[in-house]
């Protein structure tokens, strides 16, 4: 099998020299194109026509570049954009003409935030102060979807922002028409000055899925996304109002119920109702005020059960919206080893479940322009019968220099009150953290963080920190990650992936597009070495593998074949009991194999397999994951995945373990702002099922009703234990 694996690779590295001949890398031009904005003499109607005879005035942009499936030559499914402006909003008119119309569109789910690689999708990205490494994105689908993302230096996104605007689109026979009404109020800019004209950065991009054609204005290289603002245009002819008061409002009024039994008896209920609401000032154009009082997370989406078989914390993403926002700011945040902020830690009580605390209050300040950003959060955790009440602070500040490096330091502190029933004292615990990133060229990327921790509890002091340095162009990708945590670092209100670790990955593949293979899109055989070993003891190893794929393959119409293995080797001289397996401490040195195939996302029907086998420790692990997808029209969609983990002869005992994993989910849709979505899962190794129904409807823009079930169920214990919720929410935004 790795004699064929690897004869595969060689044959795919021969291929190199046969690839379509790409243009290559090109720099940021010197002088950035420009485009216009036209002021609009009549009244504007979002409505996805484009009949108002302002559009006509317009001049349109059409001068795209394709990038996928190959980059330059001719675009199949041309764009056209129009951009209009009148006292208070930004308006673009896109025709997307499309080969097939109307038949040619593909559209998967009409949820807010969709998964771009899968529908067709047009997107919007401003810089409107100019910083070139900071952009926000307004994208939309042929049925109208929304969704606005934050984009921090081309590689750390934030799809959880939410801005205030409208978007209106028309399907026709020739493609589809999007018209979208963005306020100036829901955009930071720079003050006008007087005599002094009104310059902002913007991109488009377009992806028309069927053909998996990209293109983008204006001209940027594969390698780089469309947030790569360096290369971005210069949008001339606005005339932006003065700054001017600037509030958003979002009360709510909630109930919930709760319920907890253990067999048929009720261990206890509670009857919640609360109101709170949020607060966004903008208190100029570049500096903006958060505050939240009484928060509540009633809506947000729920973890998904995992089986852990690895000897690493798993790192599950922050869901609350307050706390996503503007998330990408923070030293760390673009990576899963060391956060000197995790902004889950808030929220939570000192519990071995970690059962939710309530929030009293919270607030966020942003101030950015063109050389600096400043940012802070602060946050009060109520005190609760099993945890004390603790305060969370966090500071930032981030120097930009040159056209895309910078420079940031980042201080957190928590402190938590004593508790005399809990026989706790007060404490506190402190990081401080500097970071940065320098790009001497567009292509080459170095990036570093170092940060000490100071606890009082234990009063030591700990140092974790991670460098990444690589390269990325049309034809290959070379990197190196060094990460390191010692046992001391004990960020309170961070995430480490484990403590007393070294890393280092070095690794790297070529991105191949052979013109002998026509039904390839991209090919990158490659390998990535992942090597650890003690921060306290260099020479203590711990654990090493060399992930070698000779098979990663995009087709045509992007499904997605794997193949892959990695030879392990492990140190195990700790208690270490993956799903309850006791492994003997010793070394180990195994291989695994990895089978993997993702058909086309973008059809009605897709569906995905994975088969990782092969030794596992002393025994043997064979591992299937499979999903099944079917969505008949963009309004109706049915997942079902199944997970399985065999394990035979593992541990002390060579014991045996069998575990499964289902989940199914649905979703159905009226259109974009009314949804119903259904999710069940059963895990067999805690025999644990749970459901989870949520309604919601977008009444007004960025105003919701929402009703929400969840229902746990745990058949392990005896008597069975069985949780009960229902929630009622319903918000309100208004932006003055």
């Amino acid at each position: 099998m790795t004699q064929r694996i690897t004869y595969l690779f060689l044959l795919g590295s021969g291929l190199l020299m046969a690839q379509e001949k790409e243009t290559d890398n090109f720099p940021p031009p010197e002088i950035p194109v420009t485009i216009t904005a036209y002021k609009a003499r009549g009244i504007i109607t979002v409505d996805g026509r484009l009949d108002e005879s302002d559009w006509s005035v317009a001049e349109p942009v059409t001068d795209f570049f394709r990038v996928e499936p190959v980059q330059g030559g001719t675009i199949k499914n041309p764009t056209e954009v129009r951009i209009l402006f009148d006292d208070k909003n930004l308006y673009f008119g896109v025709f997307a003409r499309d080969s097939l119309g109307k038949k040619g569109i593909r559209m998967q789910d009409l949820s807010r935030d969709f998964n771009g690689l899968e529908n067709d999708v047009f997107g919007i990205q401003i810089d409107a102060q100019n910083t070139k490494q900071y952009a926000v994105s307004f994208q939309t689908t042929p049925y109208g979807n929304q969704q606005d993302v934050q984009n921090f230096n081309d590689n750390n996104r934030d799809e959880d922002w939410n801005a205030l605007w409208r978007v209106r689109t028309q399907r026709t026979d020739k493609g589809y028409y999007a018209e979208f009404a963005i306020p100036f109020k829901s955009i930071r800019y720079d003050s006008p000055v007087e005599g002094a004209p009104v310059e902002w950065g913007i991109t488009f991009f377009r992806l028309a899925r069927k053909d998996y054609e990209k293109t983008v204005f204006p001209a940027i290289p594969q390698s780089f996304s469309e947030n790569r603002m360096t290369y971005a245009a210069k949008l001339m002819g606005l005339e932006v109002p003065p700054p001017s008061a600037n509030i958003r409002i979002e009360p709510y009024a909630l109930y919930q119920y709760d319920e907890n039994k253990e067999g048929s008896f009720l261990v206890d209920k509670l009857n919640n109702p609360k109101i709170g609401g949020d607060v966004k000032w903008a208190i100029s154009p570049n500096a903006v005020l958060d505050l939240t009082i009484n928060t509540d997370f009633a809506q947000a989406d729920v973890d998904q059960a995992v089986n852990n078989l690895e000897r690493f914390n798993i790192f599950f993403p922050e869901r609350r919206q307050f706390f996503l926002e503007n998330s990408g700011i923070w030293a760390g945040g673009g990576n899963f080893q060391v956060r000197p902020f995790f902004s889950r830690t808030i929220g939570l009580s000192n519990t071995f479940n970690a059962a939710p605390a309530p929030l009293d209050a919270g607030a966020r300040y942003t101030d950015r322009n063109e050389n600096r950003t400043i940012a802070a959060l602060a946050v009060r955790q109520r005190e609760t019968d099993d945890s004390p009440g603790s305060t969370f602070g966090v500071a930032r500040f981030i120097q930009n220099y040159g056209k895309e490096n910078n420079i940031g330091a980042m201080v957190t502190y928590r402190r938590d009150d004593a508790l005399s029933g809990l026989d706790l004292s007060s404490q506190n615990n402190t990081t401080i953290s500097i970071d940065g990133l320098i790009r001497p060229k567009s292509e080459i990327t170095f990036s570093y963080l170092l940060s000490t921790s100071i606890d009082s509890a234990t009063d030591d002091n700990g140092y974790a920190g991670r460098i990444f340095a690589g390269t990325r162009t049309n034809d290959y990708y070379i990197g190196y990650v060094n990460a390191f945590v010692s046992e001391s670092y004990n960020p309170d209100m961070g995430f480490v992936v484990q403590r007393d670790f070294m890393y280092h990955s070095p690794g790297g593949y070529p991105i191949l597009r052979p013109k002998g293979l026509p039904f390839i899109r991209r090919w990158d055989p490659g390998a990535f070495l992942n090597y650890y070993h003690d921060f306290e003891d260099f020479g203590n190893f711990q654990q090493a593998n060399l992930y070698i794929f000779p098979i990663y393959t995009w087709f045509k119409d992007n499904s997605f074949l794997e193949a892959s293995f990695t030879p392990t080797w492990q140190n195990i001289n700790f208690n270490f009991a993956p799903l309850g397996l006791e492994i003997e401490e010793g070394r180990y040195s195994y291989t695994r194999y990895t089978l993997r195939y993702n058909s086309d996302r973008s059809k009605k029907f897709s569906g995905s397999i994975r088969y990782d086998f092969g030794n596992f420790y002393n025994g043997v692990r064979n591992s299937v994951i499979a999903g099944l997808r079917y969505a008949p029209v963009p309004h109706v969609a049915m997942n079902v995945d199944y997970e399985n983990n065999n394990i035979n002869g593992v541990g002390i005992l060579s014991e045996d373990l069998n575990t499964d994993l289902y989940t199914a989910s649905v979703r159905l849709a009226l259109n974009p702002r009314v949804q119903l979505s259904t999710f069940y899962q059963y895990n067999s190794f805690d025999e644990q099922g749970r459901w989870n129904v949520r309604f919601s409807w977008e009444y007004m823009p960025l105003s919701f009703i929402y009703l929400v079930f969840n229902d746990t169920q745990t058949d392990v214990f005896d008597p069975v234990q069985r949780s009960t919720q229902f929630i009622s929410k319903i918000t309100f935004l208004k932006q003055f």
